[in-house]
């Protein structure tokens, strides 16, 4: 039976009472539980299972990455409302102590700190396209990453987080490779999470592009079915929640960090991303707030 009626504050307070997780003051950031990590790590490592003949190479990154990746990228042209940029303090002992005395006050202090070379990571597979520069072999490359990843997005909304994890794949090479990669995963992803009771349904999206130009970029996007999401009944069965996306960039990423094929041209990338915590509750709603009365079948499957 599911959690709650599908109701973004029930399905919050019933997290909470479980004690699944734990609240800190600012929305969108909360401590997770030995219970939920559990069941994270267990769907984490059905992933790794999944894709354990692929060959991908796997990496982790940071929480930040170079301010010259988001430059580079345009991220701040399409989505300036959703970036983490970290300042920090680098004055002497005079300012020191004006800045402490306005934390003191109670007054803004910002004024005292100055930005740093580093912003928080905004997409999983933002930090490995740099590594990607030059000419990559002819089958391409493909990697798996686990980062942890921040938006500018606070919301009371359990799912709607500011800090998260997302298991990443990234695969770069030539349209075709790309494609056929992406649409096999898409198969593969939802027949994973069907596996586990989940009441899964793929549709063409959008990613959440900044400002009325945005509106036709997200047009755009859709016409040419670069995004799709897995949808999942979490807080809403009218308007369910996305926990895994597949995105086709084309050339964009092989542009702005000068990978290229073996015959010379601008290389593709496309990456797919498992939202860990989204799913996480996603079983939660699904089969209920006590992981050990779940579906035989659902835990067989995460905890052979």
């Amino acid at each position: 039976m599911p959690a709650t009626d599908y109701d973004a504050r029930k399905f919050h307070e019933g997290l909470v009472k479980h004690g699944l997780i734990v609240p800190v003051g600012v929305q969108g950031i909360f401590g997770r539980s030995r219970v939920f990590e559990d069941v994270l790590e267990h769907f984490n490592a059905l992933v790794t299972d999944l894709a354990k003949d692929d060959g991908a190479e796997y990496f982790v990154f940071p929480p930040t990455i170079d301010r010259k990746v988001l430059e580079k990228s345009d991220y701040m042209d399409s989505f300036p409302n959703l970036a983490g940029t970290v300042f920090s303090f680098q004055g002497k002992e005079l300012t020191a102590r004006q800045l402490s005395e306005a934390i003191h006050a109670g007054e803004s202090w910002e004024k005292y700190e100055s930005m740093t070379d580093v912003v928080l990571n905004p997409a999983a597979c933002y930090p490995v396209y740099p590594s990607f520069s030059g000419t990559v072999p002819k089958e391409g490359r493909l990697v798996t990453m686990f980062n942890w990843v921040f938006r500018n997005e606070p919301s009371p909304e359990p799912t709607r987080m500011q800090s998260f994890r997302v298991r990443e794949f990234v695969r770069c090479g030539t349209p075709a490779q790309v494609v056929e990669w992406r649409d096999m995963w898409l198969k593969r992803g939802l027949a994973l999470l069907e596996s586990l009771g989940l009441p899964v349904q793929a549709e063409v999206a959008s990613d959440p592009f900044f400002g009325k130009g945005g509106k036709m970029l997200a047009v755009s996007q859709r016409e040419q079915q670069l995004k799709f999401e897995v949808l999942v009944p979490v807080i809403s069965k009218e308007k369910p929640t996305a926990v895994c996306s597949f995105n086709y960039h084309q050339e964009h990423f092989g542009e702005a960090f000068a990978i290229r094929t073996e015959d010379g041209k601008v290389a593709n990338t496309a990456c797919l991303g498992f939202g860990l915590e989204r799913l996480v509750m996603a079983l939660f709603q699904t089969h209920g707030f006590d992981p050990g009365a779940w579906p035989s079948a659902v835990r067989a499957k995460l905890w052979p």
